[in-house]
């Protein structure tokens, strides 16, 4: 996919505290296919159904805006790898995340591939684990810092990962391992001399105790991200 000079690349990020109200959540049903209300039905805890209704809920009316369609007539499925894709259609690029209370959609213009991920801050990730998606010089990194900040950079590391192989497409069938990071001037960055220097990465302020992890590929630079918090207009204010 090359890109226009004339159309640059660029990304909308949308952030959701979403409601537990379970009103809501029969409004946002409105919007989904019969095939995402069937899945949201199996379900057994209500916190899982209402993450992933609110995640198809906003990554529709996101989609909405950006090719003009109604959210309820967008048709997605899932490739051979389990990646959503609009149906007939091989842009916007697009990702979505959630965890604990927060969604995140990215949609993406001019760029060959876009992945979003999100973690608590707070949560725990046991050694072993770290062990098993960090690389050597990730864990020597990690192991010269504090208590507090091993546990906060350890979960970037993975948020980080993952949004790259979400992008890619291929989830953990990658050994993340294989996918290293550093920081120039604050700005997480691929490590290795054959990276792909197409690739960027960045950790995105999320108004919330998550970190959130874009990584996109674009022909021509940077590609400039607009992050805002989304808020539901569709549902009147009680």
């Amino acid at each position: 996919m090359q890109q226009s000079d004339n159309h640059p690349a660029g990304i909308e990020i949308a952030l959701w505290q979403y409601s537990n109200n379970e009103r809501h959540w029969n409004c946002w049903m409105e919007s989904l296919s019969q095939e995402e209300r069937d899945r949201a039905a199996t379900y057994r805890f209500e916190g899982d159904r209402a993450s992933f209704m609110a995640g198809r809920y906003l990554l529709r009316r996101l989609l909405s805006l950006s090719i003009g369609t109604a959210p309820g007539e967008l048709v997605l499925s899932a490739d051979k790898d389990g990646k959503l894709r609009l149906d007939g259609r091989d842009a916007p690029q697009f990702s979505l995340a959630n965890a604990d209370g927060l969604v995140t959609v990215a949609v993406a213009s001019g760029c060959d591939h876009v992945g979003i991920d999100c973690e608590r801050i707070d949560v725990e990730i046991e050694e072993a684990a770290v062990a098993s998606y960090c690389s050597g010089d990730e864990r020597r990194w990690l192991a010269e810092l504090s208590a507090r900040e091993r546990a906060q950079a350890a979960v970037a590391l993975w948020t980080l990962k993952e949004s790259h192989l979400k992008a890619l497409g291929v989830g953990l069938r990658e050994d993340p391992r294989n996918i290293a990071f550093a920081w120039k001037d604050g700005v997480p960055v691929m490590v290795g001399g054959d990276r792909d220097r197409r690739w960027h990465h960045r950790l995105i302020e999320s108004g919330s105790r998550h970190v959130v992890a874009l990584a996109a590929c674009s022909q021509s630079g940077l590609p400039g991200i607009s992050t805002r918090l989304f808020q539901d207009d569709s549902i009147p204010s009680e």
